[in-house]
């Protein structure tokens, strides 16, 4: 069986905010990424930075020095209605249009469409939308929710419906240190076995999403490696690649926003900080998982009612 995830990001996957503070999503390379997944025992990568596509060529084209694996380009756009993924795709599509329109330019690229955590309470998911739309599969494994419900009813969902998606399992990792806790297996070891896999609904969804330990390593590593690079511009000696949004948002900034990024990140960084975050954030999971799960089976009535109108549609 031939191992892959096809849920990844690097440092070209942009920026998010909490609250006031901006922080990039990851600040790992597509040659880390790659590297790591070969470690992981990975035949396929997906490299999926949010709505951007460059990281995916670099690691693409990194790859092919080896012949123990192969690099998808992906992206994981950002549409006016949620997330939504493509595989095997040409080019970069532009964010924020309906997501119908996004899958339309998916598939005209010969590209397949995945929904990332679609019952996701904490992130933008497509949620019951992905029943009316033209999608291959979803994540029935993120790795990056730990949470008690958000993968446990995706499988729900799947187990009621088997053979109608492919079932996929996708580290989402941001960082080396949520990789390799979950993957897709599929029959054979190459791209296009995975793609075949996937188009007949034959994968399997294999592993358990990265802890919450974890998830605070990847902030640290932000915090940490976005400090180096603030460094590094303040001395005059950072390197910037091609469509690097990271390094030129670095560079744009002033001297004094540098060193005040970097006493920002140190903070972080030191015990009773993480620590309090890695608290917090269990807390807020747990909360909001026992929450939906008091709603778990009316969710699931609704969601039987939506897809016999839509197979009634369809006879």
């Amino acid at each position: 069986m031939g191992k892959a995830d096809t849920h990844i990001h690097t440092e070209y996957s942009g920026f998010s905010y909490l609250g006031v503070m901006k922080f990039p999503e990851s600040v790992t390379t597509p040659e880390q990424q790659v590297e790591k997944a070969r470690k992981n025992g990975m035949d396929v990568l997906g490299i999926t930075d949010h709505d951007e596509t460059k990281g995916a060529f670099i690691g693409q084209k990194y790859a092919e020095r080896y012949k123990d694996i192969e690099v998808i380009v992906g992206e994981e756009v950002t549409t006016a209605d949620g997330e939504v993924i493509g595989l095997f795709l040409t080019e970069k599509i532009p964010k924020g249009l309906p997501v119908e329109e996004t899958i339309d330019i998916i598939r005209s690229q010969g590209g397949l469409v995945i929904a990332p955590h679609p019952f996701s309470f904490h992130v933008f998911g497509l949620k019951e939308q992905i029943f009316n739309l033209d999608i291959d599969g979803f994540e029935t494994i993120n790795g990056g929710h730990p949470d008690r419900y958000s993968n446990h009813f995706a499988q729900k969902v799947m187990d009621a419906y088997p053979g109608r998606w492919a079932a996929m399992s996708g580290s989402d990792a941001h960082s080396l240190y949520t990789s390799g806790f979950n993957w897709t297996e599929f029959d054979g070891n190459t791209a296009e076995d995975f793609r075949k896999a996937v188009l007949n609904k034959r994968t399997r969804a294999v592993g358990v999403p990265a802890n919450v330990f974890t998830q605070v390593q990847w902030s640290v590593d932000v915090a940490w490696g976005g400090s180096k690079l603030l460094y590094k511009s303040l001395k005059g000696k950072l390197v910037k690649r091609e469509d690097d949004r990271l390094a030129e948002k670095i560079e744009s900034i002033s001297n004094l926003k540098k060193a005040t990024g970097m006493v920002a990140a140190t903070a972080y960084i030191l015990p009773p900080i993480s620590i309090l975050a890695t608290l917090l954030s269990t807390t807020y999971l747990n909360i909001g998982a026992k929450k939906m799960l008091k709603n778990e089976e009316e969710r699931m009535r609704n969601i039987d009612e939506i897809l016999r109108e839509v197979d009634a549609k369809k006879a």
